[in-house]
C-alpha cells in the first residue's frame, strides 16, 4: 500500500518538473526571473524525486525477492516431502525385506514339511496376536490343524479353514498347550499358554518329571508324541526351572521363538497330524 503511495506521488512530482521545465525553456528575456526560480524549486524536487524513485526501485526490488522467497521456499518444501515419503517406503521396504529374509530362513530350517507362506490380515482380539487370521486356505493346502510358524519357531495351529482364509490360535492363547521337550535331554514337558505371563514375555512350562533334566537356557521343541505338533519344531528357551511344591514335578517358564506383538507373515505347514479337539497338545 505505501509502495502505490509513493508511485502516485513520484509520478505527481514528475509531470509537475516537466511543466515547470516546458514553461521555462521559452527563450524569452523577461522569463529568466522565472527560469531562476525555477532551478531553485527543481534542484530541491529533482533530489526528492531521486530518493523516492530509489526507494521505490528498493521496494520493488525487496517484494520480488521476497516473492521468489517464497516460491523457493514452496519449491523446498515439496522436495522434503518427496524425500520423506521416499524415504519412508525405502524403510518399509527394508523390515519387509528383513522379515522375508527371516521367514525364507525358517523355511529352510524345516525343509522336511510342505508349507505355504501367508500374510496376516486380522487380529481378532487384544493387545497380542493370541488369535489371528490369514490370507490363505482350503485352496492353498491349509487343513484345520495346520501348524504355523513365524519368527523363527511355533507360533500357533490352525483352528478354523475357509477356502482363501484360515483362522489361527497362537500358543500364546489360554487355552493352548504343546507337547514339547528340550533338545539337550529329551526331557518331556507341557509349554501352556497365558496371556498374563505373555505381558512379561513368557509362558509356562509344567508338567517336568521328578528329577527331570530341564536347565536354564534349554531349547524346547516340539515333542515327537504330540498328537498336534509336527516334531522338532522351535517353541522356546527354558528359563527359571524349579521343584514344584508336591516335590514330585518341576515347571518353570518359556520364552518363546515368536514375537506376538507384529506378526505379519508366516509360514503354515500343510501336512497335518490329525484332526480333532484343539485343546489338547
Amino acid at each position: 500500500m505505501e509502495s502505490k503511495k509513493n508511485r502516485y506521488v513520484l509520478t505527481g512530482l514528475t509531470i509537475f518538473c516537466v511543466l515547470l521545465i516546458g514553461v521555462t525553456s521559452v527563450n524569452d528575456q523577461w522569463l529568466t526571473p522565472l527560469r531562476t526560480g525555477v532551478g531553485y524549486i527543481l534542484i530541491p524536487i529533482q533530489t526528492g524525486v531521486n530518493k523516492l524513485g530509489v526507494s521505490i526501485y528498493q521496494e520493488l526490488s525487496d517484494y520480488g525477492r521476497l516473492k521468489g522467497a517464497v516460491e523457493e521456499n514452496r519449491r523446498l518444501q515439496a522436495e522434503i516431502d518427496r524425500l520423506v515419503e521416499e524415504n519412508n517406503r525405502l524403510s518399509a521396504e527394508q523390515f519387509e525385506l528383513a522379515r522375508l529374509r527371516e521367514l525364507y530362513g525358517l523355511d529352510q530350517e524345516y525343509m522336511q514339511y510342505e508349507k505355504t507362506a501367508a500374510r496376516v490380515i486380522a487380529n481378532d482380539s487384544g493387545d497380542w496376536f493370541q488369535v489371528f487370521r490369514v490370507d490363505k486356505g482350503s485352496a492353498d493346502g491349509v487343513k484345520v490343524g495346520s501348524n504355523v510358524l513365524a519368527g523363527g519357531g511355533l507360533a500357533g495351529i490352525v483352528t478354523d479353514v475357509g477356502a482363501h482364509y484360515a483362522t489361527v490360535r497362537s500358543i500364546i492363547d489360554d487355552s493352548s498347550r504343546v507337547s514339547a521337550m528340550a533338545v539337550q535331554s529329551g526331557e518331556t514337558c507341557i509349554v501352556a499358554g497365558d496371556l498374563t505371563l505373555y505381558k512379561d514375555g513368557r509362558l509356562r512350562i509344567t508338567n517336568i518329571k521328578k528329577g527331570g533334566d530341564i536347565k536354564e537356557g534349554d531349547r524346547i521343541i516340539t515333542s515327537n508324541i504330540s498328537s498336534r505338533f509336527q516334531p522338532g519344531i522351535l517353541v522356546g528357551y527354558a528359563v527359571d526351572i524349579s521343584v514344584d511344591s508336591n516335590q514330585l514335578t518341576s515347571s518353570g517358564y518359556l520364552i518363546p521363538a515368536a514375537k506376538f506383538n507384529n506378526l505379519q507373515e508366516v509360514l503354515i505347514i500343510t501336512d497335518v497330524k490329525e484332526d480333532g479337539d484343539f485343546a489338547g497338545e
